[in-house]
């Protein structure tokens, strides 16, 4: 009994310490970081994406400094001359990652090709198929194939599983980067990056149906990136032989080349 007894004077008296400390030592350090306050650069008027930023655009201004972006500008010298990389609405932060040294040019990811991938573009045929007109560049999305041929199946491919999305195409060829209200606007096509084997697939697919993107991912390119590796690992094991009896025949034709000669 005395045992037990002095066990809960123990676990009072520590409880009473922890509440303390929280009382008088957390708190008042959370209050004062709610409170404090910083200057960081705001937009003025509305900036285009791609145009030079000047003084005219932007001022400093005093906000609370608590749980801002972390990559947030606070020095207008980091913004002026800078080119905007999507459109700046009035009262916005600027964020360094919307910011660039240079202007975009039009369609510049498609100068991020080396060969090894294909951009293609598929139909979206209706609202539905492109995610209601919310997908965006650099989303990971499962491409499904609806009413393919004579019994009008539905189709999710294993080589379209994790698919990265380069751009969302109006009818006009201007590239949509966020939703626009509107069926004017819809987005007529959306352009993938994918290997000559996912191309062909998604061609034949086209042709014989309907194709609907289902959104997966979208957020930080690192863990994007670990679904891009993912179906390619899905790829190799789907056309490791395929590849191999095509480096085989190479070799055969580079060989028999070389006899020749």
């Amino acid at each position: 009994m005395k045992i037990l007894l002095k066990n809960r004077v123990v676990l009072g008296l520590f409880c009473i310490i922890t509440a303390l400390i929280i009382c008088f030592g957390l708190t008042p350090m959370f209050h004062d970081a709610l409170a404090s306050t910083v200057e960081i650069v705001r937009v003025t008027g509305e900036i285009k994406q791609g145009d030079c930023i000047t003084a005219k655009m932007v001022t400093t201004m005093e906000v609370g400094g608590y749980n801002l972006p972390t990559d947030v500008l606070y020095h207008m010298e980091d913004v002026i001359g800078k080119y905007a990389n999507a459109d700046l609405c009035k009262g916005d932060y600027i964020l360094a990652s919307k910011l660039s040294d240079s202007p975009q040019m039009k369609n510049e990811y498609l100068m991020e090709l080396d060969g090894t991938n294909r951009a293609i573009s598929i139909t979206i045929k209706s609202f539905a198929a492109g995610l209601s007109g919310k997908l965006e560049r650099g989303d990971i999305v499962t491409l499904i194939a609806g009413n393919v041929g004579d019994l009008r199946v539905t189709l999710i491919p294993e080589e379209l599983q994790y698919v990265e999305v380069m751009a969302a195409t109006l009818s006009n060829g201007t590239d949509s980067d966020k939703q626009v209200e509107g069926e004017e606007e819809l987005a007529s096509t959306i352009t993938v990056l994918v290997s000559p084997e996912q191309a062909r697939l998604l061609t034949e697919l086209e042709q014989s149906g309907s194709i609907h993107a289902a959104l997966v991912y979208r957020g930080k390119s690192e863990i994007a990136e670990l679904f891009l590796k993912e179906q390619e690992h899905i790829l190799e094991e789907l056309y490791s032989e395929v590849w191999q009896d095509s480096d085989d025949n190479a070799e055969s034709y580079e060989n028999g080349s070389e006899e020749d000669n």
